[in-house]
């Protein structure tokens, strides 16, 4: 489902005739390294730059989503993006600042990287006059002997500079240590960059400012092997305004895959944004123009209660990721949940995924009898409770108001064959699922 239309019809704003200030503007340069002679270089004749994304989950989250919308900035601004995959890298994993990772089999780590690969896909355009490859560092590592490695890449480095990387450091001062395997990770990367440097002239590599460290390893690995300038540039590490870490949804990441993270769920992650964060979203995760944004932010700061801001920007990330047609299921999904559309037009995954985090309960096909069901459900906390629902005009099923305290759901009401949504009232939601 390749988005990269949809992006580039919002991309083109005269307010932005520069690309380094754009992504200035945008918020998405924490630390580089010669500013201003990475001005003139994205100003001038396209070059050529990566990003590096390790298969170290069968998926990428919203932290790479923030590389691969840069990557795809610059290539609308001319420039060539190389998408690297840790074909290599991946079978070791990047320091954590607190223990060492799970390394994870060959094949597993084989495998996740044609799941990265055609994620990466999706946000870069492979045809027309700068078109975007797909590269895997294990192509040059595999052929390369301990010694040659040692030899050729080792001998570039100094201890004492790799110990001061943050990543190391606090690993060094933490109870788990660290172990060869993992210090020597910033080695592989610089090599990535080196390779990379010499295959295709690449010149500029983005990152994370938490990668920092790695980041110049590579370009301190080109200057002393080849005596050439290159440049890295790290975006910030997106947090939310209450200083809570972004991207986490009850101590999980929220991924880019449907099936680890259903697009409903991911329209709602951006729905529930905080009004203080919504105007930097917008201006990271958006192809929105400057004009569009500054609208936006001037109705949440007058029409907080509409939430135009959460809105437009759940569509369009969603939309980003996910593609329009899921967005508008979704969409359609919340609406129906509260009465406000038609239940029986949502696909199983959809209704799944919109009511996954609702009150649920499991009942026989000799179950139906409205009292039952509300009770079985918890919406209500006796049959005589349940009865007072009734008659008050609030119990619902499948949108449509029950006013018979005898009334039993017919077979064919069923979702699908085996759901059921129960309203109580305008807010109180529960489903049932009817077993055969």
């Amino acid at each position: 489902m390749p988005h990269v239309n949809n992006i580039e019809s919002q991309h083109n704003d005269p307010a932005f005739a520069n690309i380094w200030q754009e992504l200035k503007w945008r918020g998405l340069v924490h630390v580089s390294t010669d500013e201003t002679e990475l001005e003139k270089l994205l100003a001038g004749d396209p070059i050529t730059y990566y990003c590096g994304f390790d298969p170290t989950a069968p998926s990428l989250h919203l932290g790479n989503l923030v590389q691969l919308l840069l990557m795809r900035r610059l290539q609308l601004a001319g420039h060539k993006p190389l998408g690297l995959v840790g074909g290599s890298t991946g079978l070791i994993g990047d320091p954590r600042p607190t223990a060492e990772r799970t390394l994870n089999t060959k094949d597993t780590v084989a495998e996740w990287v044609g799941y990265l690969q055609g994620q990466v896909r999706r946000f870069l355009s492979f045809d027309g006059e700068n078109p975007a490859r797909m590269v895997n560092n294990l192509d040059w590592t595999a052929p390369l002997s301990a010694i040659d490695f040692l030899r050729e890449i080792g001998k570039h480095f100094r201890v004492g500079t790799m110990l001061r990387k943050d990543a190391v450091a606090s690993r060094l001062n933490s109870d788990e240590g660290i172990s060869y395997t993992e210090f020597s990770y910033q080695i592989l990367q610089g090599m990535d960059y080196l390779q990379l440097f010499r295959d295709y002239g690449c010149a500029l590599q983005t990152g994370g400012s938490d990668q920092w460290g790695n980041l110049t390893s590579g370009t301190e690995l080109i200057r002393k092997v080849e005596g050439k300038s290159v440049h890295a540039l790290g975006t910030p590490l997106i947090t939310n305004s209450d200083g809570t870490k972004f991207g986490k949804s009850e101590g999980n990441a929220i991924w880019l895959d449907p099936d680890m993270c259903s697009p409903y769920a991911f329209y709602q992650f951006w729905l529930n944004t905080a009004d203080a964060d919504v105007v930097d979203r917008l201006k990271v995760f958006t192809f929105l123009s400057r004009a569009e944004i500054e609208e936006l932010g001037q109705a949440v700061a007058e029409r907080p209660f509409a939430r135009e801001g959460q809105k437009k920007l759940a569509f369009e990330v969603t939309s980003l990721v996910h593609g329009v047609d899921a967005t508008e299921k979704v969409i359609a999904a919340s609406a129906a949940l509260f009465g406000n559309g038609d239940l029986t037009v949502l696909d199983e995954q959809t209704l799944e995924a919109a009511t996954a985090e609702l009150p649920s309960a499991k009942v026989g096909a000799d179950g139906l009898g409205i009292i039952d069901l509300l009770v079985a459900s918890g919406l209500s906390d006796s049959k005589s409770a349940a009865r007072r629902t009734v008659g008050e005009g609030g119990a619902y099923v499948n949108n449509t108001k029950v006013s018979d305290p005898d009334a039993v759901v017919a077979q064919d009401d069923l979702l699908h064959g085996r759901y059921l949504l129960l309203r109580r009232g305008k807010k109180n939601l529960a489903t049932i699922e009817v077993s055969a």
